[in-house]
């Protein structure tokens, strides 16, 4: 078994910050429930004391954001591994309904439509009929290539921050050609950056 080498991290604020806390959340303090928060905090503070004096690490939380706390934390162990950003392109359709776990929301309605080409309305964007159509377009050549220079941008920071999941939804009208096309043509674009892994659901490419 790993050997494992625990930590005792202490976290404390100074009695402004505490007061405006407990102050925000409109909440007493747990052990002042009849007295004043400043009380609370006084006796709180004599109780942590001696776990204080064991702690290996002693944090000031006084002026940091949530987000400052957690790279904090991410930092201490700087040899840990960290598992690879799992980016999910997500191809769907607006009129099937926008998708709730979606970190980012593209809409590519304003591209032609292959639906209304008689021959490609029954393929998908997987088609290499429908992806030449639409590769002929200087207008989506031109939303590719921006959107492509924007995510190579922003997915980087996204892996800075340590997020384990990210979710780019893609939509068009019902989920068939445009919107995969795309998700399939970003998938290669995104694969390129390292620190993450690319996968691809279509989740209305069986509509009708």
């Amino acid at each position: 078994m790993p050997r494992l080498n625990p930590v005792l991290i202490f976290l404390e604020a100074s009695h402004a910050a505490l007061v405006r806390r407990f102050s925000e959340t409109r909440r007493p303090h747990p052990l002042a429930p009849n007295r004043s928060v400043t009380e609370g905090i006084r006796d709180e503070r004599a109780r942590l004391n001696v776990i204080r004096d064991m702690a290996d690490e002693i944090v000031d939380t006084s002026d940091m954001t949530v987000h400052e706390l957690r790279q904090f934390f991410m930092g201490l162990s700087r040899d840990r591994s960290r598992a690879p950003l799992v980016i999910t392109l997500l191809s769907f359709g607006f009129k099937h309904g926008v998708p709730v776990d979606a970190d980012l929301v593209f809409d590519v309605r304003c591209l032609p439509n292959p639906h209304f080409v008689p021959a490609l309305r029954r393929r998908t964007g997987r088609d290499r009929a429908v992806v030449q159509f639409m590769e002929r377009d200087v207008s989506t050549r031109d939303f590719m290539n921006h959107l492509e220079q924007y995510l190579r941008y922003v997915v980087p920071y996204y892996i800075a921050e340590g997020k384990s999941y990210l979710t780019i939804a893609i939509g068009c009208t019902g989920g068939r050609h445009r919107s995969v096309m795309i998700a399939e043509r970003l998938k290669k674009a995104l694969g390129e950056i390292g620190g993450g892994r690319v996968r691809v659901r279509h989740r209305d490419i069986r509509h009708a």
